[in-house]
């Protein structure tokens, strides 16, 4: 087999699965190998783990959330972690669905829609990416729109995957490889699409920049709540160091403030649920599980969504979506 993705190691050519799933048109053993790899893992995280950790008494799971682990300021679940199981293949949601409430009880998720870009709008200010939200537009079609130069009609969902890989690509600081080697597409191919993006969404670059030397005066990124993350290496001479420093400080306006609002909304939605027998039981990246009575959720569930979207006003709005079901997987 040959590939543009195949990578050298000193033992031979490397099968991690970042260059497997880049060859998985090569040859079709790969996919079965992907698959394989992919249930091993399952099961031996999960599968196989979790049951044990269960506690004799109570039946459940009991995480430890610590606050010093990530430094975008997140909560990290340990022992077990609770936060990496895997939602976008069936067999991920399948593990998901073993997290169910007791008879009688029901979960309820409150996720926050695409809170990052959403971060990055009211920043940045630039006109096309606040209208898109403004207006309930989907912000991968609307990118897709300009990046493709198409009406927002004669969008297809190939256009849109291309989209939001620029999108999410963006927040993390991604190089135009980094974005070739995800959507599996040319170096240049992928440069292209980035150039158009910031042709169109010209107030983004522009705030790029200012992050970067911001951080190189201060030493430092903020989020919107003034929280300080110091970040070294950013006038090292050494390009590589120096170019991760980058991405760090060009993130943390987005994945910092997201953490910030999520812990303002957990204090809120804590608040909130002292009134009933409901409980808060796990944040998930942008996501909180609650578990509540099932004659109470309903309810519970519209006022969780109107606090975790008002307990701080962007230039945009903050959107919730909340889930009922028995089970962690369909309320998702």
């Amino acid at each position: 087999l040959k590939s543009s993705v195949m990578k050298k190691t000193k033992t031979g050519h490397s099968t991690d699965h970042e260059v497997l799933e880049g060859m998985v048109e090569a040859h079709e053993i790969i996919e079965p190998i992907l698959s394989h790899r992919e249930l091993v893992k399952l099961k031996g995280t999960y599968i196989d783990a979790l049951p044990p950790l269960a506690n004799p008494k109570t039946a459940r799971l009991h995480t430890t959330f610590r606050q010093d682990v990530a430094a975008t300021g997140r909560l990290s679940s340990q022992e077990p972690n609770l936060q990496n199981i895997p939602i976008r293949t069936e067999t991920g949601r399948a593990i998901r669905r073993a997290f169910v409430a007791p008879p009688g009880r029901v979960l309820i998720s409150a996720d926050y829609s695409q809170i990052e870009l959403r971060i990055m709008a009211h920043l940045s200010e630039d006109p096309v990416l606040t209208k898109a939200f403004t207006e309930g537009i989907d912000v991968h079609t609307q990118t897709a729109a300009e990046v493709f130069s198409m009406e927002l009609a004669d969008v297809t969902g190939a256009e849109r995957r291309v989209a939001k890989a620029v999108n999410y690509g963006l927040i993390y600081g991604q190089s135009a490889f980094g974005l070739a080697r995800s959507l599996g597409i040319p170096r240049r191919e992928a440069a292209q699409y980035i150039d158009t993006y910031f042709e169109r969404f010209s107030k983004v670059r522009t705030f790029m920049g200012e992050i970067v030397a911001s951080a190189v005066d201060h030493g430092a990124a903020y989020t919107v709540c003034g929280r300080k993350r110091p970040i070294v290496g950013l006038s090292g001479k050494n390009q590589r160091i120096r170019a991760a420093a980058e991405r760090v400080a060009q993130n943390t306006p987005m994945q910092g403030s997201a953490a910030d609002i999520m812990k303002l909304a957990m204090l809120r939605v804590a608040t909130l649920l002292r009134e009933s027998t409901a409980e808060m039981l796990l944040t998930v990246h942008d996501e909180l599980i609650i578990e509540a009575d099932k004659e109470e959720a309903p309810e519970l569930a519209k006022r969780i969504k109107e606090a975790m979207e008002t307990v701080y006003e962007l230039r945009v709005p903050l959107v919730v979506d909340v889930g009922i079901a028995p089970s962690w997987a369909d309320a998702h």
